[in-house]
């Protein structure tokens, strides 16, 4: 190595130590010094607490909580982080969470979210309500998701018939359970989205995109020193920011095709009517095409906020790989809870029984029969929640809470998994899967997901809580009636129900099986219900 290059080297190192203890001493000078800092653990030098996090940060603060109270406070090289690990530190904080309201700034927002202008990193303002009202209005409302509905129960019929086809070609094989449901949840988004099954048609198609969101999912929760620590961005010392931007070019690609397939099937088509003007009887169209016609009508919000192209695609990418992800994860965590669990899982057959019969598969008509189904599907939330941490937020101005400061700047990660398992909130085996607590006369009976009771915040809370909510709830618990109506389900090798591997693994945002789950389904209703 030559003298010169030696030199850059040393310079460009030093440069960067050089910024790294201007900002550290920059944050420090500018906290107000009349009160301390939450408590919690010391770090390492220049990188804090980075390197002690572990491969699954929600439990590392989980037990960190244990020691140092339910409000932690860490070092992630010179970022201020706290962390809420009980459900009163949580409603405290953010029963208004105006001063918590936006997200920090990160690579992954950066490199794979087109720039933040993905609904999740947005910040408040006029451009993340238009995409908030956009959501709310054409995919997420009651009729929007009564519109969809033919598409969903088609796909779920596919995965019955499927398996029920699997168990009689190879009656001693399991079934890869991840694969299938990904398969059904992935086609059922898709549809919805973009108005065509993304799996299947072309396998090779459909299990590329199933990795490219497993990697989406992993590289935006991953923690990226060059995120906390100034000047490292160039050199990108994990490697991540690389991947970042080759993922980001990938989903491009794939979203490009998209958009010009649909701009073409509009030319083609009768002239467009307004969204307010379409005829409401009229067959339901894709998100896509719905977003297409507002930006073709130029159509603003009431901020004067209009649909870009970088706006469509970012918002496509965010609704496909979390909806998708969080679905069949938490379909695959709520069936092995149920196959553990035996004697919980016969009473929900029964429960089916008597509500649907044994001669035509469950619809989305007969979920609000069934409180145990419901039971079931809020204990699996509780227990594996789609993200084990929130999202990041960052506090927009200097906070005091119980003598302690919270300085401007400070990013808060609310650790939902911990707040599943609070005593004070779960006093009865917090541990164990007990879905009777969200039955009448159980101690959570009028506890649900959907953000106010803050013991239970599977998807987040306030203004930033994840918008695909309302499709979850619905996709997951007609997941979980399916799977559990239409089939007796037996472990492989004849391994026993209560030996079943529930180890979990973070991908990032996500909460994965250490160990996929692999499943024998056996037919249980009359042999007409499967097509």
């Amino acid at each position: 190595m030559t003298p010169f290059l030696l030199n850059m080297i040393f310079t460009i190192l030093l440069s960067s130590l050089f910024l790294f203890l201007f900002a550290a001493f920059k944050s420090i000078l500018s906290r107000p010094h009349r009160l301390p800092l939450p408590p919690g653990p010391k770090g390492w030098p220049l990188l804090g607490f980075l390197p002690k996090l572990g491969p699954n940060p929600h439990q590392t603060f989980h037990r960190l909580s244990k020691t140092y109270g339910p409000l932690l406070h860490l070092r992630f090289g010179v970022v201020d982080v706290v962390v809420p690990c009980s459900a009163a530190i949580a409603e405290r904080l953010l029963r208004n969470d105006m001063k918590f309201i936006n997200r920090p700034k990160n690579s992954g927002a950066e490199h794979i979210a087109y720039n933040y202008q993905d609904i999740g990193f947005l910040p408040y303002g006029p451009q993340w309500r238009m995409q908030r009202k956009l959501c709310a209005l054409h995919l997420f409302s009651g009729k929007a998701l009564e519109d969809f509905q033919d598409g969903r129960r088609e796909e779920f019929a596919r995965l019955v018939r499927r398996l029920a086809a699997q168990s009689v070609e190879e009656a001693s094989a399991a079934a890869d359970i991840s694969t299938e449901v990904a398969a059904c949840v992935g086609n059922s988004l898709s549809l919805l989205l973009l108005g065509r099954r993304a799996f299947d048609e072309d396998p090779k198609e459909g299990e590329e995109l199933r990795n490219m969101v497993m990697e989406l999912m992993a590289l935006t929760g991953s923690f990226c020193i060059s995120d906390f620590v100034p000047g490292l961005g160039w050199l990108d010392p994990q490697g991540l920011i690389a991947r970042m931007k080759k993922l980001n070019r990938k989903f491009d690609k794939f979203l490009n095709i998209f958009i010009a397939e649909h701009r073409a099937a509009l030319a083609e088509a009768t002239p467009l009517m307004s969204a307010a003007e379409d005829d409401a009887q009229s067959r339901p169209k894709d998100l896509l095409t719905l977003m297409l016609q507002l930006q073709e009508t130029n159509e603003e919000d009431e901020g004067g906020a209009k649909l870009t192209d970088t706006d469509i695609k970012a918002l496509l990418m965010a609704l496909y790989a979390a909806g998708s992800d969080s679905n069949s994860l938490l379909a695959e965590w709520a069936l092995a809870e149920l196959i553990r669990n035996p004697i919980i899982l016969k009473r929900a057959q029964a429960e089916l029984d008597s509500v649907v019969g044994r001669d035509r598969l469950v619809s989305e008509s007969d979920l609000p029969k069934l409180p145990l189904l419901q039971a079931i599907v809020k204990e699996t939330l509780r227990l594996h929640p789609p993200a084990p941490i929130s999202l990041p937020r960052v506090a927009v101005e200097d906070c005091e809470f119980d003598g302690y400061l919270i300085p401007k700047g400070t990013t808060l990660l609310l650790n939902i998994w911990a707040i599943g398992r609070d005593p004070t909130v779960w006093p009865d085996d917090p541990l164990d899967f007990r879905p009777d607590r969200f039955l009448p006369g159980g101690l959570h009976e009028s506890a649900d997901p959907k953000g106010s009771y803050f013991g239970f915040l599977p998807f987040g809370t306030g203004r930033r809580m994840c918008v695909g909510m309302n499709l979850g709830l619905r996709m997951l618990s007609l997941m979980t009636a399916t799977l559990a109506h239409s089939f007796d389900w037996h472990l492989p090798n004849g391994q026993k129900p209560e030996a079943l591997d529930m180890e979990e693994k973070s991908n990032g945002l996500s909460l994965l099986r250490a160990t996929p789950l692999m499943a024998r389904p056996v037919p249980r209703l009359k042999l007409w219900a499967y097509g």
